[in-house]
């Protein structure tokens, strides 16, 4: 019978090997970050390095050139690599990407982050990409400003869900589902950014605890029987989606690991891993997320085998084999 680590080496094995654009190397990186393969993670930096833009955008595909706030996820990565190396290319790689998102990235009035050059959308997908690895390099203020004004621009209070996409140019909703991908990529950033505040923020933290708390019932009060959720959270009559059961599983294992957040959330977490697990084919491959290369049918994706791992991680690190 497979040990976890054998299918942990499957599902890597199988996001190396998957084409990635600027998001999906950093979340790969991410991934390999948080579960100690030091190698992999510096390689992956390396080469998100490589692909810099001379504006200092990281990993920068021909089909990134639009694309603003979904490099800085490569950051950590690139920041660790130059921590272990020694490599001052490194670390300047790491600052620019940093000072391309405090000087240079497109914003709306409130100073929250547009998605895309040249289109005034907010995107819920930006929690995770853009704001951690602003806390991670000490800008703390601003990290809790993006989260403020993303939650401003698309909570749902009375669903405790976050909308899809903000049009700021219209000043209406691009796209107001409750997209799972979205609210995962929500909790996982917010849990990020709370475990990366220090003492001094402590009324920030207690009020993103509260808030990622409801987000997390909002989401498990729509949790089917096997685990899993729609792709729109609350439309059940779209398809049955496992990445947002990933990311909600890694984000809770998260908070239980740091304290703040309570054990009874394990009983979700661990239901929802089993679910994810059971989706994880011959190959190795993560059945039925949200599925590149347009995230609106069930398939396969990048992020959906890094959110695995992550979330494999996180379990193995609060205890759970």
């Amino acid at each position: 019978m497979e040990n976890s680590r054998q299918m942990f080496d499957r599902v890597m094995r199988v996001m190396l090997s998957m084409q990635r654009y600027s998001w999906e190397q950093g979340v790969a990186a991410q991934a390999m970050l948080e579960a100690g393969e030091e190698q992999w993670a510096i390689l992956l930096a390396k080469e998100a390095v490589a692909r810099q833009g001379e504006d200092g955008r990281l990993a920068m595909m021909e089909g990134d050139r639009i694309k603003s706030d979904d490099p800085g996820v490569n950051t950590e990565a690139v920041l660790f690599a130059a921590s272990t190396t020694g490599d001052p290319e490194l670390a300047r790689a790491a600052h620019r990407m940093i000072d391309y998102l405090l000087q240079k990235a497109p914003r709306a009035e409130d100073g929250t982050f547009y998605m895309f050059t040249g289109q005034k959308l907010i995107h819920s997908d930006g929690m995770f990409l853009s704001i951690p690895c602003l806390a991670a390099t000490g800008h703390f203020e601003e990290a809790i400003r993006q989260i403020d004004g993303y939650t401003a621009h698309l909570w749902n209070a009375e669903k405790k869900l976050y909308r899809h996409i903000w049009d700021d140019d219209e000043k209406r909703f691009f796209r107001e589902d409750c997209w799972g991908g979205g609210n995962g990529w929500a909790a996982a950033g917010i849990v990020k950014v709370i475990n990366a505040l220090p003492a001094e923020f402590g009324r920030a933290k207690e009020r993103f605890i509260l808030h990622v708390k409801n987000l997390f019932d909002g989401c498990c009060v729509h949790m089917r029987q096997d685990g899993l959720f729609h792709d729109i959270i609350d439309n059940p009559s779209t398809f049955v989606e496992t990445n947002l059961a990933q990311m909600l599983s890694y984000a809770m294992f998260r908070g239980v690991q740091a304290g703040w957040l309570n054990s009874s959330y394990l009983a979700f977490a661990r239901r929802m891993r089993e679910a994810a697990r059971s989706k994880v084919d011959e190959f190795g491959l993560v059945q039925d997320v949200a599925g590149s290369p347009d995230f609106s049918h069930p398939g396969v994706s990048v992020e959906g085998q890094a959110f695995f791992l992550l979330m494999e991680t996180a379990a193995l690190e609060v205890g759970i084999l």
